[in-house]
């Protein structure tokens, strides 16, 4: 069997302990590599003439990307996870005790337990590629960085520093973990090896230690105002995760009690922690989520199509939509995209959008003015159809006007080339009557984007019933290229994410207009786990929008998507949100820091408020709707598969990761109960709670959509 570590020794007395685990494009840690390290340590004590180790990656574009995830799914008991923790113990003690020098010599991504091998050395240098990103990303997975990160990272950095890097799994760069002390060096990836024998030859004493700031050396000095700071910072995680999430609690307690009761209590109160929450249902959720992008990043969307290479896109429109949706092809993408727009405004607007959003990165530091200027080139502008014969894809981003629609379909087909896709940013009319206008159906696609496009990571890729397979790889492709989650899905009013949605909002609608108070209903949606309330969310989208996707629905759905009609009375008040500063939430001068409902809206909606629901009925009420919705999806093929439809709701409107989406939160659930509840609901406030086919058929056969 091929191994995974070897040792060169150098004439100088330097060995290099390179790390590449055969047959893998990156270096992970697994369990089994434990016995090599430990064999090596063994050998490096026995032979005197080793004066220094410099670790470095076998790979060209990373360090250690982290430990092995899969294995955590073969863990039975929260004893056996704890195993796997001090077996991670063992070794990595066994590196930092080591007398002489360990140095690493980091290139690419170090995250993880590759953060944790790094720290268990003495020092650590790290070339300055665009590659290069440090961090324990673990919280993210609802775990907690068991090599013994808990302890080393506080020790290193300071607590504060520490704290903020666990708990929000953010990846920092080389100038930023030098800033913060977590590296010794930053060189250019060519001088990296050299630099790293250097310092091993210096020996333990090149580390300087970390300088911080007088208030966070004074709150670190005593146990007493150490607590202060543990206590401020598990405030903040309740406030944050609503006690949904359980690991960043167990992170301020391993570094709490490490820091209070020495090294040894930490990686033991560490081990414990991290047995308990690989065993977890949030850990489970969450991994299923990761492990879900993964395996569709492996997808082209069309079974045995190849894409073709987008070199250069086009974007109709120059508002919100179309400025972002061309920011994302230039800047992620590095395509080249020309705008058109009717309007020079439009285009400058769409400019504008874009060159703040780089401007952010510049002000930051994440880039050079030179490289946010070379972005900008990319994007040109025009107010007809010049320079856009070899545009590969036009995504359009115009107004829900189905004729209006029509007429970009005409002009794309007459001024494009034949293989030319036709992209329709629409969020709720179906792309076959978007077709109906076209010579070439084959090309049209829906590509819908959510706002704001910059930072929502979901696209629907809308395929109709001609679209071909070509079509649909080569849009999927595309939006990857945008650093994008794409999930395909058939034509149908809605799709798939507004329509879940849409029976949620409208729930909350009915709570609403029963009396509920915007802000009870908006706080016990986020307790659930969501990340905004329903109402902030209808002022954030536009009251107006809403009021146009609804009748498409109804229309071709039915009428379980009939919005109450009460809610026409806040148009004819003119209330459309934040865009005109009038919705359900006070905007403008008037609003105080804090976030204030606009208790006109009553009046206007003839309600008087009533005592408040159960937060737990609330919450109840409006996701069974969108569960039950989902389900529908699937039933009628709008969705490929459960995994999609998790996924969807995930990245699309915040469906909360931790219940793993809405297939798996039925799973937990049981299909028998959730139609138990929808048949209770049912009785009491009509039909639009009665339970699919499908649903119905889950109960009685005791299925569930999930395997694992």
């Amino acid at each position: 069997m091929e191994k995974t570590f070897s040792l060169q020794r150098r004439e100088d007395g330097i060995a290099i302990l390179t790390m590449d685990v055969p047959g893998e494009t990156m270096n992970t840690l697994k369990p089994e590599f434990g016995p090599e390290v430990s064999q090596i340590i063994a050998e490096v004590k026995g032979d005197t003439s080793i004066k220094g180790i410099v670790v470095v990656s076998g790979k060209k574009d990373s360090f250690i990307a982290g430990a092995d995830i899969s294995m955590l799914a073969a863990c039975t008991s929260e004893q056996h996870a704890k195993d796997l923790s001090q077996q991670g113990h063992v070794v990595f003690n066994a590196l930092e005790n080591m007398n002489i020098p360990v140095v690493a010599a980091i290139n690419g991504a170090c995250l993880g337990g590759g953060l944790e091998f790094a720290l268990a050395c003495h020092l650590r240098v790290c070339s300055d590629d665009n590659k290069t990103v440090l961090g324990v990303p673990e919280v993210q997975l609802g775990l907690l960085p068991g090599g013994g990160g808990t302890q080393r990272l506080p020790r290193l950095v300071g607590v504060a520093t520490a704290l903020d890097l666990m708990l929000t799994g953010k990846q920092v760069r080389p100038k930023q973990a030098l800033k913060m002390g977590l590296v010794n060096d930053v060189v250019p990836n060519s001088i990296l090896l050299t630099t790293a024998i250097e310092l091993a030859k210096k020996g333990k004493s090149a580390a300087k230690p970390v300088k911080q700031s007088k208030l966070n050396q004074f709150l670190e000095s005593t146990s007493f105002t150490r607590d202060i700071m543990f206590d401020q910072a598990r405030k903040q995680v309740d406030k944050k995760t609503a006690g949904n999430y359980p690991a960043p609690a167990k992170i301020i307690d391993c570094v709490r009690q490490g820091l209070n009761k020495g090294m040894a209590k930490g990686l033991e109160v560490e081990a414990t922690h991290f047995g308990n929450l690989v065993m977890s249902k949030e850990s489970a959720a969450l991994r299923s989520i990761f492990f879900a992008t993964t395996e569709m990043k492996k997808e082209t969307g069309a079974a045995g199509a190849e894409p073709r290479k987008v070199k250069k896109a086009m974007v109709l429109g120059g508002g919100l939509m179309g400025g972002g949706i061309a920011s994302v092809t230039t800047t992620k993408a590095k395509i080249p995209v020309r705008v058109k727009d009717i309007s020079e405004q439009g285009l400058s607007n769409a400019l504008a959008y874009a060159y703040k959003l780089l401007d952010k990165g510049v002000k930051r530091r994440h880039m050079t003015p030179a490289v946010r200027d070379n972005i900008m080139s990319l994007m040109t502008t025009t107010t007809d159809y010049k320079g856009i014969k070899d545009a590969d894809i036009v995504v359009e981003a115009v107004f829900e006007d189905l004729a209006l629609k029509h007429q970009m379909v005409k002009d794309v087909e007459r001024e494009c080339g034949e293989h030319t896709i036709f992209a329709s940013n629409t969020s709720s009319l179906p792309i076959g009557q978007i077709a109906e206008a076209a010579t070439r159906p084959e090309n049209v696609i829906g590509l819908h984007y959510f706002s704001p496009v910059e930072k929502m990571p979901l696209v629907e890729v809308i395929a109709h019933k001609t679209t071909s397979a070509e079509t649909i790889a080569t849009t999927v492709a595309f939006a990857r290229k945008q650093g994008k989650t794409p999930i395909v899905v058939q034509d149908g009013a809605g799709f798939y994410v507004n329509r879940i949605l849409a029976l949620y909002m409208n729930e909350a609608a009915q709570l609403l207009l029963e009396g509920q108070r915007v802000e009870h209903l908006d706080s016990s949606l986020i307790k659930f786990g969501f990340p905004v309330g329903p109402m902030t969310l209808l002022d954030e989208v536009g009251i107006d929008v809403g009021a146009k996707i609804s009748p498409i629905l109804e229309k071709e759905l039915g009428d379980r998507f009939s919005a109450p009609a009460a809610f026409d009375k806040l148009l004819a008040d003119d209330r459309k949100g934040r865009k005109n500063s009038k919705g359900f939430y006070q905007y403008g001068p008037k609003a105080k820091k804090a976030k204030l409902v606009d208790e006109s809206v009553y009046g206007v909606l003839g309600i008087k408020t009533a005592s408040d629901k159960e937060a737990k009925e609330i919450a109840e009420r409006c996701t069974i709707q969108m569960l039950n919705e989902a389900v529908r999806c699937l039933e009628e093929g709008i969705i490929a598969n459960p995994r999609d439809g998790d996924i969807g709701a995930i990245f699309g409107i915040g469906f909360p990761p931790f219940l793993g989406g809405p297939f798996r939160y039925i799973d937990t659930l049981g299909a028998k109960n959730l139609v138990d509840t929808l048949t209770r609901y049912q009785k009491l406030y009509g039909d639009r709670f009665a339970p699919c086919e499908m649903l119905k058929n889950m109960a009685t056969e005791g299925n569930s959509f999930h395997s694992n």
